[in-house]
């Protein structure tokens, strides 16, 4: 092979080989020697390695910008730019191809240096094309090692997804199922227990699909009344209903070029779920007291905390539709199946809500630690996120102890609050004393009650603690309080 000088070849001193294109792996040798060069490419191109040849530091920093290469074999001593300061200028330029170094000198101390300076290997002149050959392959097969060893962590190893915390392999399996199936158009079920996580999962498909640019819409079919959905979802006209004083859109149309997610749709009224199966069947639909039809383009995604099959043989949801939605079926872990993720998530919600709070908080004692990991968390993330709220909003501190921790994940002893009442006391009346006479049975309705005024007193009025420490929303009890007040 004849290797053409810088005046005869390229302006900038460069020799191509046959293409890139064709898929072979492209060698960047920058060498100054023209007779050593043809040598080179010589011992590479008969065991097919393309090859561009650079005769300087100065044509190498070009070539690296205009057509990085797969791999660089760099001679350090070089006219003008040395060999160091082209790895020097790779490594600041994010450019990771690997390099190896060719010297002329057996001392360990430049060897070093070029390592220092991002070098995988190097060979001293004299060497054979069998030691160059095994020395670019063995540069090249680290290099797609790490890749693989990155994708798969990037795809395997992934401690967190689109607002998921979690690296168990439950969870693992969670992420491929969403990889694999955004990119379809195909309807996803998602079941799993309250508190899991389904908004999340339904959000992190929208994400992960072409639609992530369009709107994402939920709806809540156990949160509206009946008579209301049919409206809440594909609108209606003016004057169809009582209340109806404008014609309104519904989540079909909001939810065009994106995604529906319709959650705890076991509990949809068996007149609508014809409707929603028309709908899903067609994307037609005619909105509450119109005879007009209109079309659009969303991408179904579904949710329940039931077993859908069972709602289907209890006649409560019907089996067309539920073949028609179950296409990928998508199933959260409770906690109790991934212990392994509890801290992880113990510990985001405790950085982000002292955050907030303007708390010290940055960890848990051992012992707090071994609490939250042994209790099997029925509310699952919900649940940890709203007593790691209480401890936060009760407490001050570098680390949460065990003690501020309450019931009924701290089972031995109940977090002291304001008053020294205890996270988790039932308020009884401190008059009964320690009497064992048998108390009168009373309604769950009035327990209920005296217990949510007396947490409320306990925190001094603050509606916020109150629901923090009974484990609830704020909104569950103003609307409670509400209801009483109007008997």
């Amino acid at each position: 092979m004849t290797i053409t000088s810088a005046s005869n070849s390229y302006e900038d001193g460069r020799h191509r080989t046959s293409g890139r294109g064709s898929g072979r792996k492209l060698v960047l040798l920058i060498e100054d020697s023209l007779a050593q060069a043809t040598a080179y490419t010589a011992f590479l191109t008969t065991v097919g390695y393309a090859v561009e040849h650079v005769p300087n530091g100065e044509a190498a920093l070009t070539m690296l910008a205009l057509s990085p290469p797969d791999i660089v074999v760099l001679d350090l001593c070089l006219p003008g730019i040395q060999g160091v300061e082209v790895l020097r200028h790779m490594r600041n330029s994010g450019l990771t191809q690997p390099v190896i170094v060719i010297t002329d000198h057996v001392s360990v101390d430049t060897a070093v240096s070029a390592m220092r300076e991002g070098a995988c290997d190097f060979v001293t002149k004299p060497f054979g094309a069998e030691r160059l050959r095994v020395t670019v392959a063995n540069a090249l097969r680290q290099i797609d090692l790490e890749d693989k060893v990155r994708t798969y962590k990037e795809n395997y190893e992934r401690d967190s997804f689109h607002g998921f915390i979690g690296a168990s392999k439950p969870m693992q399996a969670v992420y491929r199922i969403i990889d694999s199936a955004a990119a379809s158009r195909a309807t996803i079920f998602i079941t799993g227990e309250s508190g899991t996580g389904k908004e999340l999962c339904a959000n992190a498909v929208h994400q992960e699909s072409p639609r992530a640019d369009g709107p994402f819409v939920a709806i809540n079919c156990a949160a509206i009344p009946g008579a209301l959905m049919e409206s809440e979802i594909f609108g209606h006209v003016k004057g169809s209903f009582t209340g109806a004083d404008a014609a309104r859109d519904g989540a079909a149309v909001e939810a065009h070029g994106g995604t529906l997610f319709l959650d705890e749709i076991c509990d949809m009224d068996l007149d609508l779920q014809a409707k929603l199966l028309r709908f899903v069947q067609t994307g037609t639909f005619r909105p509450v007291g119109s005879s007009e039809e209109r079309q659009v383009d969303v991408r179904f995604v579904c949710a329940t905390n039931r077993d859908p099959l069972e709602e289907v043989r209890a006649g409560r949801f019907r089996e067309d539709l539920y073949y028609r939605l179950h296409v990928v079926p998508v199933t959260l872990p409770p906690l109790r199946e991934r212990r392994e993720d509890i801290l992880s998530i113990a510990n985001y919600f405790l950085r982000r809500m002292a955050a907030e709070e303007g708390k010290r908080f940055s960890g848990y004692s051992v012992e707090a630690e071994e609490l939250l990991r042994n209790y099997d968390w029925p509310g699952n993330v919900r649940q940890i996120e709203n007593i790691v709220r209480s401890i936060v909003v009760l407490y001050d501190a570098e680390v949460v102890t065990a003690d501020m921790i309450p019931a009924p994940v701290n089972r031995s002893g109940m977090a002291v609050i304001g008053n020294g009442r205890r996270a988790g006391d039932s308020f009884a009346d401190s008059s009964a004393g320690g009497s064992d006479s048998p108390r009168p049975i009373r309604s769950l309705r009035e327990m209920e009650k005296e217990s949510i005024e007396n947490a409320i007193a306990a925190c001094d009025g603050n509606v916020s603690k109150a629901a923090a420490l009974l484990g609830v929303s704020p909104s569950t009890l103003y609307r409670k309080r509400q209801a009483w007040h109007e008997e």
